[in-house]
């Protein structure tokens, strides 16, 4: 039998001798099982995206949580997840039951998480599966998922936060892989977890995410930005060992193509020749870290990249150093000896960015159009750099209160 269900459908259904299903009219598949001892079950018949299978899952028991409506709606999200991704909704609910500890869950959301969030970053899952492998599986792994209460989750960023995680790993000969403890990772850590456990909500593993309600450690603010005479210290710095042979033209170049456009370093060590656009003056990248954007190109870093030579068969500006594919790797120990050499130690990469843009907001250009060329998708993003428009406000109202008071002086002399 089919009809649209309803409260008042599903409260009059009685048993009968043998099991009977109502079918739902409006949602294909979601209907009502009704068995001879008077059980009411949600249920979704559909076939498998693969072969054609017919398999029946059951979504819940009438009554709480489920009612008539969350259970259509419920239904609605396995198929809708069946016709986009190819997601069989009863194995996921089978893989579900496996996750029966945290290490097991975080394998899981790794590997069927991108599928249910596929505007997300590669890289960004990348970072996910760094971080649980880091800290989460160490300190909870061995938990089970369904035990951890909001008081585990806070106490987990406390022993992040004191280094209860960290720990150097050999990696090759002359390698190692650092694991480090603070509030900054902490609080990055424990919002990987609870994205996690909110993934496992929605799988039906747990009923409700421990992690909600827990303060994320304020992470302090690390802008740092050059002043012009550290600018010059930097850049002489790069051309004395790039003239001693001690850091690589390349990486030479990268460096100094960071400080003239504010790229992400992750944007100019994979620089295809292709983007470069050099009669127009810009780059056009496919992909970043905000999607596809295009970078204007100045003219010194038009120059800089003119003096590359560009190695027949390789896509890359900067190919790889060593091998034949990929584009240049190895780029923070050549910066390490470039900050070393400028004796500015503590001075990150990244920081180059932030000096384009705090140059550029300085010399009075608007937020808004530094926020375009750095390829800020938030307006909020660029605020960072509001109060650096303080000296050329204050020059604009100097500027008029001496003509101002010129007047005022003028009027005072003609008074006496």
């Amino acid at each position: 039998m089919s009809a649209r269900l309803t409260k008042r459908m599903v409260d009059a259904a009685e048993p009968a001798a043998a099991q009977f299903f109502i079918w739902d009219s409006e949602v294909k598949g979601f209907g009502l099982r009704i068995t001879p001892n008077g059980a009411k079950s949600y249920v979704l018949q559909y076939r498998t995206p693969q072969g054609g299978r017919s398999r029946r899952l059951t979504i819940g028991r009438h009554g709480s949580p489920w009612t008539v409506d969350d259970a259509r709606e419920k239904a609605r999200e396995a198929l809708r997840g069946l016709a986009l991704h190819d997601i069989d909704p009863l194995a996921v609910k089978e893989a579900a039951r496996t996750a029966a500890t945290v290490g097991e869950l975080a394998d899981l959301y790794l590997k069927e998480g991108p599928s249910e969030r596929p505007n997300k970053k590669q890289r960004s899952w990348d970072t996910d599966a760094a971080i649980l492998r880091a800290h989460v599986k160490p300190l909870l792994g061995a938990r089970a998922v369904k035990d951890l209460a909001k008081a585990d989750i806070a106490r987990f960023q406390t022993d992040v936060a004191e280094g209860k995680s960290a720990r150097t790993t050999k990696t090759k000969a002359r390698g190692a892989a650092r694991v480090t403890g603070g509030k900054g990772i902490a609080a990055r850590a424990t919002a990987t977890l609870r994205a996690m456990l909110s993934f496992a909500v929605g799988r039906g593993i747990i009923a409700s995410n421990p992690a909600a309600g827990v303060r994320l450690f304020k992470q302090e603010k690390m802008e740092r930005f050059l002043s012009e005479e550290e600018v010059a210290k930097l850049a002489g710095a790069i051309a004395d060992l790039e003239a001693r042979m001690k850091i690589h033209p390349a990486f030479a170049a990268c460096i100094r193509l960071l400080m003239l456009t504010g790229c992400r370093r992750g944007e100019i060590e994979s620089l295809q020749w292709d983007w470069v656009d050099f009669k127009r003056g810009l780059i056009r990248f496919p992909d970043s870290k905000t999607g596809a954007k295009v970078t204007p190109l100045p003219e010194p870093a038009i120059e800089i990249l003119k003096g590359v030579t560009r190695q027949k068969g390789k896509p890359y500006v900067f190919p790889a150093t060593r091998g034949d594919e990929g584009h240049i790797a190895g780029l923070s120990k050549a910066w390490g000896d470039v900050r070393d050499a400028a004796g500015m130690p503590e001075l990150r990469l990244h920081d180059l960015r932030h000096s384009f843009a705090s140059f550029a907001v300085a010399g009075g250009a608007a937020l808004y159009l530094v926020g375009k060329v750095l390829g800020h998708k938030q307006a909020s993003t660029t605020e960072i750099y509001a109060h650096l428009r303080d000296d050329p406000l204050k020059k604009v109202a100097d500027t008029t209160a001496r003509k101002i008071a010129l007047a005022m002086r003028k009027g005072e002399t003609r008074r006496a």
